[in-house]
């Protein structure tokens, strides 16, 4: 079995073409009979389900059957569920040539790394929907209460998305009666290996920021956190470098450069869900979300801002992320739909990044599974044992968020669950966004 791309979209998969309705599965000949040609996504979803089954007890037969029935369904230029359907497939397809060979030969078409964007196209990306710019404007509002009248400002800036949050912030630092503070932006040099990808260096990032800050008489400091030359073999695959370096600057206080005297705010956006669920200590298991967490509450900031896709897609079960992720990640593509057409090159890459993740999230186990995320309340859970306290948003907060989904299309809407803000489609929570202070913090 094969898959063949065309302009880095999944295409369809060349599947033997058995009889799906001559199987000894009573209740699967009937759901085949019943789905053939539906594009009705609960259909397509028991369809996974048993393609999920049929590949986790290597019943080749059956597996073949469900994917020649999905291939008549996905298309990569379809609507929102053929869209998502050929994602999936192409998913399936991966997870049965590691899993279950017999059912399956290996795919020989691996998807091309995205192109790198431009800065400018970067900014597109993040501006597509408020999916991205949600968790910057809540997490901006949270600083500039939290810093308001402090002369010296420091943020550990953990995201996958390029200093894009901080024009904001400076335009809004820049506006304080009292006038701006001192700010330093401190990243790591590792991130994790995902899209986007930009075709500019960090380095070159910072001075673009610092000019932008010098514009709005911010003083600005920019700072690049490299990792030791140990933890930067080619013998690591990408992610497994990612988290070596970033234990790596963590467990050195002295290369973020702390000063006296600083509010420091840590901002973690889409980055959490890249480090291992773990169990232990920062002692024994450097590089796992609690770990992490010990780590940068050692640091005693005054704020910790946290966004990321609200779902658990971390299951042991193959069946249950399917479930998971199909019921989930069919938001992007269903908003894209509202206003973008079917061949826009725009949406296509979009789309593709998100088809990585579900390939990541459904075709692979153990370490090469760097997909694994966790719902808002999970989360929160997390934080109230690694020793913080969530902080509200305030109202101006609120509202400035509000504004920036009302900009979009009306499915788009905001919620409040306790003290944490969530970005909804349809009523279908999508992003969560949360602020916390160490318990007991004092400034």
């Amino acid at each position: 079995m094969r898959a063949e791309l065309r302009s880095s979209t999944p295409g369809h998969i060349s599947v033997p073409d058995p009889n799906p309705f001559d199987t000894p599965h009573g209740s699967l000949s009937g759901a085949l009979k019943g789905c053939l040609g539906s594009l009705d996504g609960a259909c397509i979803e028991k369809l996974l389900l048993h393609c999920a089954t049929a590949v986790e007890a290597n019943d080749a037969t059956l597996v073949q059957q469900v994917m020649w029935v999905l291939n008549n369904i996905a298309s990569a230029h379809g609507d929102p569920n053929q869209r998502l359907t050929s994602w999936f497939l192409r998913a399936l397809v991966t997870r049965a040539s590691q899993f279950c060979p017999t059912a399956v030969p290996s795919a020989t078409t691996v998807l091309a790394r995205a192109r790198p964007m431009t800065a400018t196209e970067l900014v597109g990306y993040v501006d597509l929907t408020p999916w991205h710019r949600f968790g910057f404007t809540a997490s901006n509002g949270a600083i500039l209460k939290m810093v308001q009248g402090r002369r010296k400002v420091h943020v550990l800036d953990f995201s996958i998305y390029y200093c894009t949050q901080w024009p904001t912030l400076i335009d809004a630092l820049s506006e304080r009666p009292e006038g701006p503070p001192l700010l330093r932006i401190t990243m790591p040099s590792a991130r994790p290996p995902v899209p986007p990808y930009l075709n500019v260096s960090t380095e070159e990032i910072g001075l673009k920021l610092a000019n932008f800050a010098k514009s709005r008489d911010v003083a600005l400091e920019f700072h690049v956190v490299k990792a030791t030359s140990a933890c930067s073999g080619d013998a690591l695959s990408g992610h497994s470098n990612f988290l070596q370096e970033l234990a790596s600057c963590l467990l050195d206080p002295s290369s973020l450069g702390l000063r006296e005297g600083e509010a420091l705010v840590v901002n973690c956006q889409s980055w959490l869900r890249y480090l291992p669920e773990g169990s232990g200590t920062a002692m024994d298991d450097l590089s796992s979300r609690d770990a992490f967490m010990e780590l940068i509450h050692r640091l005693n900031p005054c704020l910790v801002t946290v966004t990321d896709e609200d779902a658990d897609l971390d299951s042991a079960r193959l069946s249950s992320r399917i479930m998971s992720c199909f019921n989930y990640l069919w938001i992007p593509f269903d908003a894209l739909e509202t206003f973008l057409p079917k061949d826009n090159p725009q949406r296509l890459a979009y789309e593709t990044d998100i088809g990585q993740k579900i390939e990541n999230i459904i075709g692979f186990e153990g370490e090469e599974r760097t997909e694994r995320l966790e719902s808002g309340a999970r989360f929160s859970q997390r934080m109230t044992r690694a020793g913080f306290e969530s902080f509200p948003f305030d109202e101006e907060t609120v509202g400035e968020v509000k504004l920036l989904v009302d900009e979009h299309a009306s499915a788009w809407g905001m919620k409040r669950e306790e003290d944490t803000l969530v970005l909804t489609w349809k009523g279908h929570n999508s992003v969560f966004t949360a602020a916390w202070v160490p318990s007991g913090y004092d400034e």
